[in-house]
Protein backbone atom coordinates (compact mmCIF):
# COMPACT_ATOMS: atom_id res chain seq x y z
CA UNK A 1 0.00 0.00 0.00
CA UNK A 2 1.79 3.68 -1.08
CA UNK A 3 1.68 5.71 1.69
CA UNK A 4 -1.23 7.45 2.29
CA UNK A 5 0.50 11.09 3.63
CA UNK A 6 2.25 11.28 0.57
CA UNK A 7 -0.33 10.74 -1.89
CA UNK A 8 -2.72 12.81 0.12
CA UNK A 9 -0.28 15.27 0.03
CA UNK A 10 0.14 15.30 -3.39
CA UNK A 11 -3.62 15.82 -4.04
CA UNK A 12 -3.44 18.64 -1.58
CA UNK A 13 -1.18 20.75 -3.97
CA UNK A 14 -3.47 21.21 -6.63
CA UNK A 15 -6.45 23.22 -4.10
CA UNK A 16 -6.36 26.76 -4.32
CA UNK A 17 -8.41 29.58 -5.61
CA UNK A 18 -7.82 28.00 -9.59
CA UNK A 19 -9.70 24.96 -8.69
CA UNK A 20 -12.42 27.01 -6.77
CA UNK A 21 -12.40 29.37 -9.29
CA UNK A 22 -10.86 28.92 -12.29
CA UNK A 23 -7.98 30.83 -14.06
CA UNK A 24 -7.57 34.04 -14.23
CA UNK A 25 -10.02 35.56 -17.19
CA UNK A 26 -9.86 38.15 -20.12
CA UNK A 27 -13.20 39.28 -21.61
CA UNK A 28 -13.09 42.26 -24.19
CA UNK A 29 -9.64 43.54 -22.94
CA UNK A 30 -10.51 42.72 -19.13
CA UNK A 31 -8.39 40.97 -16.99
CA UNK A 32 -10.63 39.44 -13.98
CA UNK A 33 -8.59 37.54 -11.58
CA UNK A 34 -10.66 35.85 -8.71
CA UNK A 35 -9.43 35.75 -5.22
CA UNK A 36 -10.29 33.48 -2.75
CA UNK A 37 -9.86 32.20 0.89
CA UNK A 38 -9.14 28.58 1.19
CA UNK A 39 -7.92 26.02 3.44
CA UNK A 40 -7.93 22.42 3.43
CA UNK A 41 -6.97 19.52 5.72
CA UNK A 42 -6.39 16.36 4.98
CA UNK A 43 -5.55 12.62 7.03
CA UNK A 44 -4.36 8.77 7.00
CA UNK A 45 -3.75 6.21 9.29
CA UNK A 46 -3.05 2.27 8.67
CA UNK A 47 -2.39 -0.74 10.84
CA UNK A 48 0.52 -3.61 11.06
CA UNK A 49 -1.47 -4.99 9.01
CA UNK A 50 -1.72 -2.86 6.19
CA UNK A 51 -4.84 -1.20 6.15
CA UNK A 52 -5.57 2.15 5.92
CA UNK A 53 -7.64 4.88 4.79
CA UNK A 54 -7.77 8.54 4.55
CA UNK A 55 -9.74 11.49 3.67
CA UNK A 56 -9.39 15.05 2.83
CA UNK A 57 -11.73 18.54 3.02
CA UNK A 58 -11.26 22.27 1.36
CA UNK A 59 -13.57 25.13 1.96
CA UNK A 60 -13.28 28.48 -0.51
CA UNK A 61 -15.08 31.52 0.10
CA UNK A 62 -15.35 33.62 -2.62
CA UNK A 63 -13.35 37.53 -1.34
CA UNK A 64 -13.83 39.23 -4.59
CA UNK A 65 -11.82 39.45 -7.69
CA UNK A 66 -8.78 42.24 -9.07
CA UNK A 67 -10.14 43.68 -12.47
CA UNK A 68 -7.20 44.76 -14.66
CA UNK A 69 -8.52 47.65 -17.43
CA UNK A 70 -5.34 48.61 -18.85
CA UNK A 71 -3.29 49.67 -16.72
CA UNK A 72 -6.07 50.53 -13.89
CA UNK A 73 -5.68 47.70 -11.58
CA UNK A 74 -8.58 47.08 -8.64
CA UNK A 75 -10.12 45.24 -5.75
CA UNK A 76 -13.69 44.40 -6.25
CA UNK A 77 -14.86 42.44 -3.17
CA UNK A 78 -17.06 40.04 -2.71
CA UNK A 79 -18.91 42.20 0.03
CA UNK A 80 -21.10 39.53 1.77
CA UNK A 81 -18.31 36.96 1.62
CA UNK A 82 -16.25 40.06 3.03
CA UNK A 83 -18.70 40.01 6.06
CA UNK A 84 -19.33 36.33 5.94
CA UNK A 85 -15.42 36.26 6.80
CA UNK A 86 -15.11 39.59 8.98
CA UNK A 87 -17.40 39.51 11.31
CA UNK A 88 -16.95 36.10 13.28
CA UNK A 89 -12.38 37.19 12.88
CA UNK A 90 -13.28 40.45 14.65
CA UNK A 91 -15.59 38.86 17.20
CA UNK A 92 -12.57 36.69 18.01
CA UNK A 93 -10.33 38.86 18.09
CA UNK A 94 -12.36 41.27 20.62
CA UNK A 95 -12.52 38.59 22.94
CA UNK A 96 -9.12 37.39 22.92
CA UNK A 97 -8.14 41.38 23.33
CA UNK A 98 -10.57 41.52 26.09
CA UNK A 99 -8.64 38.69 27.76
CA UNK A 100 -5.39 39.99 27.60
CA UNK A 101 -6.18 43.04 28.89
CA UNK A 102 -7.90 41.43 31.93
CA UNK A 103 -4.61 39.42 32.45
CA UNK A 104 -2.42 42.42 32.59
CA UNK A 105 -4.25 44.01 34.84
CA UNK A 106 -4.54 41.45 37.43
Amino acid sequence: MPNLALELGKQSASLGVNSAYGEPRELEGVHLIPVAMTWSGFGGGSDEEGNGGGGAGGYAIPLGAYIRRGDDLRFEPNIVAFLAVAIPFVWVAGRALSRVIRALKK
